[in-house]
């Protein structure tokens, strides 16, 4: 397990964050659509609430320009 994740070592998860698409894939590049589809945003206007893990804020930094970001 990544550092961060664990409760055993007092650690604290990630908190949840609420991500929005916001603009459309249409005429993006094939990277970008698929880092939208990885975060689960298929459709305009859907919002998912995911963990701000490393990974998951390194993704919405790629597509930051398409997605409305807050915390839940």
């Amino acid at each position: 397990m990544r550092p961060g994740t664990r409760f055993s070592e007092g650690l604290v998860m990630a908190k949840p964050i609420q991500v929005r698409l916001v603009r459309s894939p249409i005429g993006r590049p094939e990277k970008q659509r698929r880092i939208l589809q990885a975060l689960g945003l298929t459709r305009l206007n859907k919002t998912v609430t995911l963990y701000g893990t490393p990974t998951i804020v390194g993704a919405i930094r790629k597509v930051v320009h398409m997605v409305e970001v807050s915390e839940s």
